[in-house]
């Protein structure tokens, strides 16, 4: 059963679990019946959750849009991979298929040029009225905090990778 009326939400800040806020939210609304898409900006590598993911089946779709590398410095080829990221969403979002509808990392996204703020702007604001989104990532701009109905910010109080330089771990950061 569809939502009657859907908001716009944003994951933001330095600190970690943006995207795994997300994931919960797309759980949980796998669970109580809703189609999630979860579109994943400048993420092209695969890790600990897609497999989880995979096992939900059909009750979501996934679908990254970038390369296995951390984005370091911007190429014509990362821009037009997002420009089609951002495409591919709207017609997600406008086709009311999708009762969830996640833009993990779309933040940074338009933090590095890659996608047109206004032209993210103008398809959440267009989105059907039971659509939910969620758009992750830092940099959050202040248009988007104000086009948002709830903003919630992860803030860095302290991380064992800046203290005692302990690297990404499967299944806890990737």
């Amino acid at each position: 059963m569809p939502l009657k009326k859907g908001y716009i939400q944003v994951y933001t800040g330095e600190g970690k679990g943006k995207t795994t806020a997300a994931l919960g939210l797309a759980l949980r609304g796998v669970a109580a019946g809703y189609r999630v898409f979860f579109g994943q900006f400048c993420k092209g590598r695969l890790c600990s959750e897609h497999g989880g993911l995979k096992k939900l089946g059909a009750a979501i779709t996934v679908k990254q849009f970038g390369d296995k590398h951390f984005i370091k410095k911007i190429t014509l080829d990362q821009k037009k991979c997002a420009q089609k990221a951002l495409t591919e969403m709207k017609a997600v979002v406008s086709s009311g298929a999708y009762d969830l509808v996640i833009f993990d990392e779309v933040c940074v996204a338009v933090h590095l040029g890659l996608i047109d703020e206004k032209e993210l702007l103008e398809c959440l604001r267009g989105k059907p009225e039971h659509v939910e989104i969620v758009c992750t990532g830092r940099y959050a701009t202040p248009e988007l905090i104000r086009a948002a109905d709830l903003v919630s910010e992860m803030r860095e109080i302290k991380h064992y990778y800046r203290s005692k330089k302990i690297p990404a771990r499967k299944g806890i950061e990737f």
